[in-house]
């Protein structure tokens, strides 16, 4: 029979026994299982609740599937035709993939009939030629409301006219009203006389107005609710009436073309990030399974894919930063039990000396265990369960509770063991200590290299991409404990000569203090709450860097051209410290020679900057954008203007023997008629106003043509400083200018030019950080930097308390020396503050270099724009890490205080070291 009885009572009691041991290993063990069912759940809806804002807030354009055929005439045995292409909306989402198909919120359809000119004796003089198009579908007429007449109900009237409504704002424009008839011509194609080749008559029967103008019935092209502008000179104005089916019947009848569309909105709200990948996938195979006559327009998996590599960056920080705090809790309960089991080394050795065998000793712990751990893996569980979001399997709770109930039996019987007086790795033989650290540091740099030279997907998460920092943590505090001694003995001598016990006594305890184990958890947290405030700091200037890139300064214009005086306009608004003109021209191709030989080189992108105004706004507006002199020196067109030019536009130009450094046979560019050369005078990976994903581009100084040059340069955009500046005031402006440089001469093209754009830095910078998966960015880091915050201090409560045994001892014969209260507490800070330090710095240096390491494989530039992150230790952090290092040391303190009064050092004296 065992001489060691394992019954449920006896193990309660001695449960109870122990309750602040046990108590402390429940509380570790409930925070790991709500970590590892609450960050799984709170991840999920903070990654749905991103999705669904990221897809909201896309234009139109990237939210719907348009199925579309061009204009067709279609022959007597197919009238009607629009009932039967209006039952091609359920047809064609029927065969849509199933991911794709339950995404789908609203659709519509709509009938187009060719435009036709339309005449009139009521229609406004000054627009000139007015197109009309006619158009059904469905939701139009429930989208809007009657301001004036009634709606197409029959479609063609009892004469043969087809009914038609107009938006408000078109009909004022149109200046017609209920009850005016029009002719509606059919012209031939590209003749020059206007033939007609079938005409309709048109009665004008309804006016309405919409209700929501943003609604999505309306976002069809040509557009309802406005006049489309003419594209260019003599071309008519565009406008779209609404009618009844059998309206567009009866044009379809005579042989009037029609088209038809079919459009499918994704709705946010029915998007999963579960089903994301699923959801790509299907779009992907759209194009196979639609019909052979239709078309398809779509951008949805634009928006998607770039939520898809953001949202799979995110998973993989996230991913990292929950190892280390699962690694830190590890950590910490082995820690909690190896101190337990410590405490009641007596009771393990007389048990063993009873006779107990190995089994009954663990038999013993897990009946303890067991009645404590698994119920607190349980209740954490239920804690995180409660959190919204969509959870994780539970075996990973399950595995957590298995471990938890059997650290302290395991811890037990190596307390129980004689010859394990030393628990800690330091108290091992030299030979074993030294094999487990190269060991260690062999496989952590080992992991390292791998991880650089193998890489892998960005976004992805695989064992050794998890697994690295943590070794390279524990490794580089275990170097960390091997130099620890050195500074603290040099410090011990020196203080031997000086005056006064307690700088020594302290010194020389402090380089034998530091414990393996405790150490190696602080900094392993410490370096997890660093790696966070690092990887954050390099997002966030990588934003700024990105909203710079976009406006190198507080505003941003552009638009068409703009008269010479708007500058001076725009300078004289409130708040306005300075403006730069700019010149953007998309897409150029060079020429070899000013007579326009065409150069063996691809398109670029030109831009034309003023270099002084450019530099004196980035100035003032405080942004870091550095000008080349080259660029400030300027040049009158006529020699060959120094350029900045992207490498790739570089190396054609070095291949086709033009716009070398000298200029002897430089390259030539149109400019608004411009003819000017250029010389390659540097090479530039980027400048701001030029897209990321740009990689051909060409940067010119602004040059001073002749005042009788024949086509002087007009700028296309504007770039501002000025942080209080209101917006709507430059926008005027801006029309303004546009509009007066568009009516130079006889001809008005005003209307035909796009409205001008303006764009702040601050918006562009909260757009970077406001949608997408932005919020789960934040909890990470807000999880791993407070988490290892708190964990930290916790470990190297750990770490204190390993040492408190014998430092009380000390402290119990120093005090009945003479010893004062005031020496005794300069002598624990003595000893206390190199293990602080040595353990918050060791963290906070490798928590600063691992985003080095694994920047090229966490695909950070998915949440700054394309712009590279480059992970710098800021000042800020320095303070936090020296604001972090002193809480510690008041922390570490405060145990040791507390845990000195709990013992009474009298006692500890008179019990030795058991008590």
């Amino acid at each position: 029979m065992s001489p060691v009885a394992v019954s449920l009572p006896g193990a309660a009691g001695r449960v109870r026994a122990y309750g602040g041991q046990f108590l402390l290993l429940a509380v570790l063990t409930v925070v790991t299982a709500l970590l590892i069912t609450g960050v799984p759940r709170t991840a999920d809806r903070l990654t749905g609740q991103g999705l669904r804002e990221h897809v909201a807030n896309q234009p139109v354009a990237l939210r719907d599937l348009t199925y579309d055929t061009g204009p067709a005439t279609f022959p007597p045995t197919r009238q009607p035709v629009v009932a039967g292409q209006a039952a091609q909306l359920a047809a064609i989402e029927h065969g849509m993939p199933g991911a794709v198909r339950e995404t789908i919120g609203e659709r519509w359809w709509v009938a187009n009939t060719a435009s036709g000119r339309l005449r009139g004796p009521t229609l406004a003089s000054d627009k000139g030629l007015i197109d009309l198009v006619l158009r059904t579908g469905n939701g139009l007429r429930e989208a809007a409301t009657l301001s004036g007449g009634r709606w197409p109900e029959r479609g063609v009237t009892e004469t043969g006219a087809i009914e038609v409504a107009l938006a408000d704002t078109v009909a004022t424009s149109l200046g017609v009203a209920p009850g005016d008839r029009f002719r509606l011509s059919l012209l031939q194609p590209n003749s020059p006389n206007g033939d007609v080749l079938m005409s309709r008559p048109v009665e004008l029967v309804g006016v309405w107005r919409a209700n929501d103008p943003k609604d999505g019935a309306w976002d069809g092209l040509p557009p309802m609710l406005r006049l489309t502008p003419p594209e260019g000179d003599g071309k008519p104005y565009v406008a779209v009436g609404y009618t009844a089916d059998a309206g567009v019947d009866a044009a379809a009848a005579v042989g009037w073309p029609v088209s038809f569309a079919w459009r499918y909105r994704i709705a946010p709200d029915r998007l999963a990030p579960g089903r994301l990948d699923a959801l790509i996938a299907g779009l992907d195979g759209l194009e196979r399974v639609r019909p052979a006559s239709v078309r398809l327009n779509q951008g949805v998996d634009i928006a998607l894919r770039r939520f898809a590599a953001a949202l799979a960056a995110a998973r993989t920080l996230l991913a990292v930063i929950a190892a280390g705090l699962l690694a830190t809790l590890a950590g910490l309960s082995l820690l909690a039990a190896r101190l337990a089991a410590r405490r009641r080394r007596a009771e393990f050795h007389l048990i063993r000396a009873r006779g107990a065998s190995t089994g009954d000793l663990l038999r013993r712990g897990l009946a303890e265990s067991a009645l404590v751990l698994p119920a607190a893996a349980g209740i954490g569980w239920l804690l995180g369960g409660l959190l919204p979001g969509t959870g994780t399997s539970p075996r990973w709770v399950l595995l957590a509770a298995l471990l938890a109930t059997a650290l302290p039996p395991l811890a037990a019987l190596a307390a129980g063991h004689r010859g394990s007086e030393r628990s800690d790795l330091g108290g091992r033989s030299p030979a074993v200590r030294l094999t487990v650290e190269v060991a260690v540091l062999a496989v952590a740099l080992l992991g390292a290299f791998l991880l650089r030279r193998r890489g892998l997907t960005p976004g992805s998460v695989d064992p050794l991409l998890v697994s690295v920092p943590v070794l390279l943590a524990v490794a580089a505090a275990l170097l960390a404990l091997r130099a620890y001694p050195w500074p603290l003995r040099l410090l011990s001598r020196a203080a031997a000569r000086a005056r006064g016990s307690v700088a020594f006594l302290g010194a020389a305890r402090a380089g034998r203090a530091a414990s393996t184990g405790p150490l190696v958890v602080v900094v392993l947290a410490v370096a997890t709450a660093a790696f966070c405030g690092v990887v954050a700091t390099g997002i966030e200037t990588g934003r700024d860097t990105a909203a710079v890139d976009a406006v190198p300064g507080d505003v941003l214009i552009g638009g068409e051209r703009f008269a010479p005086d708007t500058a001076a306009q725009l300078a004289a608004l409130p708040g306005v410290r300075a403006v730069a003109p700019l010149l953007t021209v998309p897409a150029e191709r060079p020429y070899a020679d000013r007579a326009g030989r065409p150069a063996p080189l691809r398109e670029l992108r030109v831009l034309l900057v003023d270099g002084e105004r450019f530099a004196e706004v980035a100035r003032r507006a405080g942004v870091p954008v550095r000008v080349p002199d080259l660029l400030r020196a300027g040049g009158d067109g006529s020699a060959p203007l120094p350029a900045l030019v992207s490498p790739a536009v570089a190396g054609e130009l070095a291949e086709a023997g033009l716009a070398d450094a000298q200029g002897r046979r430089p390259a030539w560019l149109d400019v608004q008629g411009n003819r000017l050369p250029v010389r390659a005078a540097a090479t530039v990976d980027g400048f701001p106003l030029v897209d990321a994903d740009v990689s051909r581009f060409v940067v010119l100084p602004w040059p001073a043509l002749p005042a009788d040059a024949l086509h002087p340069l007009a700028p296309n955009g504007f770039v501002l400083a000025g942080p209080t500046v209101d917006p709507a005031e430059v926008n005027r402006v801006a029309i303004d200018g546009q509009r007066r440089y568009l009516r130079i001469g006889a001809v008005a093209t005003a209307d035909k030019a796009r409205a001008p754009e303006v764009t702040t830095r601050a918006a562009v910078r909260a757009e970077l950080g406001g949608s997408g998966v932005n919020g789960l960015l934040v909890f990470g880091f807000a999880l791993g930097a407070g988490g290892g915050a708190v964990l930290g201090l916790l470990g190297l409560a750990f770490a204190v308390l390993a040492g408190a045994r014998s430092r009380g001892q000390v402290l119990s014969r120093l005090r009945t020396m003479g010893l004062s209260r005031r020496q005794w507490r300069g002598m624990l800070l003595v000893e206390l503050t190199p293990l602080v330090l040595v353990a918050v710095l060791t963290g906070a240096v490798v928590g600063a270099l691992l985003p080095l390491l694994l920047t090229p494989v966490l695909g950070l530039p998915a949440f700054t724009g394309g712009v590279s992150v480059r992970p710098r230790f800021e000042p800020g952090l320095v303070a936090g890490v020296s604001a972090l290092a002193l809480l510690a040391l008041g922390f570490a303190l405060t145990v040791e205080a507390v845990n000195n009064r709990r013992m009474r050092l009298g006692e500890v004296l008179r019990l030795g070291e058991e008590s």
